[in-house]
């Protein structure tokens, strides 16, 4: 049995959506990374080996050499250049998490949907299917009925004609639900099998305001993109900067070595001149920018209007929040008012179809009333049907909005959910150039049939694709 629990758990371990924006998040980390490692000493070596092939020089002869060096370099001050670009990644890395939460609320609230629309399909398909069979059976008993006189034609006809449009809503239903069939399998990742009922919701907002309070404080899309304005914040601090003077300590060290050849290339007694030096040295630099035409002020008006244009965004995320958190309360209670109409609804039918076919065995309703009563009933039964999945949809979207539809919320009874600060601190403060850390293979389930191919079974196989090779 398919629970929504189960599809929910395959949906936050392989959906690949989330697996994409994780991946995401940690690049974003490691702009972290690169904004400190400015900071830090910098180390370079060089080495050269030599030999003139051709001189004009009328002394000597043809000379070698050989020469190695390291040259290190500190910055000391940098007008606030760096440690603005590193509060400017950090808070990036903040908003990158916010987009994950956002993420990954979307992508759970979209299996719970899909799972939903799955369930009602089923059950539409199946009171249609339901209908059909009653119908195919009425034909023969009026017919019979028709030859002793008891129907006319036009009850056999009515029949008729209601049996083919409940063939009709049949291949209709029928084709919605290998749809959801479908939707299925693309959002959870494998296909669905027999489908529990819908668990009870989780505790839900008693007023719209409430769900509104709640959605300002803990919003994912406005923690991201107040997130953002802040980084842009210091983004433009470090723009500033660049006119600033940098201070550097540096250091270097050489040495140099002519390979027995120092004498002979000047023309020297062997013994005359040493063939190897060796030089260290250390200092200061200053860098100073007097006139950049007009790049330092652009830089630090772009970043201003990049700013500016965040801070307009967050503002744009948060009435859509305030919008979504309303308009989705209103909908699952709307929603919950129709179910228990539609419930009313359906047992009134039942009873209604019981009463008139009772009543049309003798004589006092038509045919055309039993048909009619049997067309109220599934009207109703699919009504309810599609409230009771709107009133759940709409209900956690309601928690999204809220920010409370992610993993942690929904309760998954995952033994570790995926921490999203860990990779941040690995690889944060490394200072080896060589921690490139591991490829990570594909955790996205595939829905491709077996034995087909696609380009991404020859990337995963390492295979190139032909058509990479034609430019």
């Amino acid at each position: 049995m398919e629970t929504l629990q189960n599809a929910l758990v395959r949906t936050y371990q392989t959906n690949p959506t989330l697996m994409a924006q994780r991946a995401a998040l940690r690049a974003i980390d490691n702009g972290a990374a690169l904004a400190r490692a400015e900071g830090r000493p910098f180390i370079a070596t060089s080495a050269r080996f030599n030999e003139d092939v051709y001189t004009t020089r009328k002394v000597g002869t043809v000379g070698r050499d050989f020469t190695a060096s390291a040259d290190l370099e500190q910055v000391l001050f940098a007008g606030g250049r760096i440690r603005n670009s590193v509060k400017a990644a950090d808070t990036r890395v903040i908003a990158g998490r916010a987009d994950l939460r956002a993420m990954e609320g979307d992508v759970l609230v979209e299996a719970i949907g899909a799972y939903a629309d799955l369930l009602r399909d089923r059950q539409i398909r199946n009171f249609t299917l339901d209908q059909v069979r009653v119908l195919e059976v009425n034909p023969l008993s009026t017919q019979s009925r028709l030859r002793v006189g008891d129907l006319t034609r036009t009850d056999v006809s009515q029949s008729e004609a209601r049996l083919a449009l409940a063939q009709s809503s049949l291949a209709s239903a029928e084709g919605r639900l290998q749809s959801s069939e479908e939707n299925f399998d693309r959002v959870v990742g494998s296909r669905a099998g027999i489908l529990k009922p819908l668990p009870a919701l989780p505790p839900m907002p008693s007023t719209a305001e409430q769900a509104v309070e709640i959605a300002l404080a803990d919003n994912a899309d406005v923690a991201s993109f107040v997130a953002r304005a802040r980084a842009a914040g210091y983004v433009v601090a470090a723009a500033k900067a660049e006119r600033y003077p940098t201070i550097s300590a540096v250091g270097s060290t050489a040495y140099s070595n002519a390979l027995g050849t120092a004498d002979l290339s000047n023309g020297l007694p062997r013994g005359t001149l040493p063939n190897s030096a060796t030089n260290i040295g250390a200092g200061l630099t200053l860098r100073l920018p007097l006139f950049q035409a007009g790049a330092a002020s652009a830089r630090v008006r772009q970043a201003e209007e990049a700013r500016a244009a965040l801070v307009k965004e967050a503002v744009f995320a948060e009435r859509l929040s305030i919008a979504s958190a309303r308009a989705a309360f209103a909908t699952w209670r709307s929603s919950l008012t129709a179910i228990t109409a539609n419930e009313s609804a359906v047992a009134s039918n039942e009873v209604a179809l019981r009463s008139v076919k009772t009543e049309q065995t003798v004589g006092s309703r038509s045919i055309l009333d039993v048909l009619n009563a049997d067309q109220e009933l599934l009207a109703s039964r699919i009504a309810l049907s599609n409230t009771t999945r709107d009133a759940y949809v709409a209900a956690f979207a309601l928690l999204n909005a809220m920010g409370a539809a992610e993993a942690v919320d929904l309760g998954l009874g995952l033994d570790m959910l995926y921490d999203p600060r860990a990779y941040y601190r690995r690889y944060v403060r490394i200072w080896s150039d060589w921690a490139d850390g591991q490829r990570r293979p594909p955790a996205s389930t595939r829905t491709v049939p077996e034995g087909v191919d696609s380009p991404l079974t020859r990337l995963n196989a390492g295979r190139p694709n032909t058509v990479e090779l034609r430019p």
